[in-house]
Order: C-alpha cells, then sequence, then structure tokens
C-alpha cells in the first residue's frame, strides 16, 4: 500500500472512531512522519482517541513545533494536555487555537477551560 494511501484509510479509520486501527497503519511509518507536520497530527489524533496521552502529547508537540500556525494541532494538543490534567499549559494551546481561527469549538473550549481555571 502506498503511503499517501495509508494516511488516508488511516484518516478515514479515525473519522469512523477506530483509532487503533489507524494506528496499526501509523505506527510502521512513525520514523518517518518525525518530519511531518500532517503525519505527527494524524498520529498524535489516533494516539488520543485510543487513550494513549503519553504518545498523543508527544506527536502533538511534533506537529505543533513544526506548524505553529495550525490552530487544530494546538487544538487537539490543549485538549490531550488537558486530559492529563496539566490545565495551565492547555489553556495556552487552547487561547492560540481560537485567536488564530474562530471556529466556534475552539471559542467554546477555551471560555469554558478559562471558567473552570477562575473556579
Amino acid at each position: 500500500m502506498l503511503e499517501n494511501e495509508r494516511y488516508r484509510l488511516a484518516g478515514a479509520y479515525l473519522d469512523a472512531g477506530k483509532p487503533l486501527e489507524a494506528l496499526n497503519l501509523l505506527e510502521p511509518l512513525a520514523e518517518e512522519l518525525r518530519g511531518q507536520a500532517a503525519g505527527q497530527l494524524l498520529l498524535g489524533r489516533a494516539y488520543y482517541h485510543s487513550a494513549q496521552l503519553g504518545k498523543a502529547q508527544e506527536a502533538l508537540e511534533s506537529a505543533v513545533a513544526l506548524a505553529p500556525t495550525d490552530a487544530y494541532a494546538r487544538f487537539a494538543l490543549g485538549r490531550t494536555l488537558q486530559r492529563r490534567s496539566r490545565h495551565r499549559e492547555a489553556g495556552v494551546h487552547f487561547r492560540i487555537a481560537a485567536a488564530m481561527d474562530d471556529r466556534p469549538e475552539f471559542r467554546e473550549h477555551r471560555d469554558a477551560h478559562e471558567q473552570a481555571m477562575a473556579s
């Protein structure tokens, strides 16, 4: 199977709620994906949705380092950090994502997170 087909199929598995199937396709390519922001984002999403939060954080931090203006990568990293109870760090990424992209879900998570931190 060609690399692009693997990425597409892995994305389809994620969209269908099958992160482990996505990881079966992506993990053998993990070394090749290290320098690719989109590949790291896909890998991070698969880890996140399979509750492998440490690996998700690592992949998403790499995605953000490679593409710091990718609002979705920032948002995904924020969600991962939030699930790992690293709330202060998560807030930074939620604020940046909401500032870069006006998607309602980004603003809603930023606002809810800031409200929870103020309590």
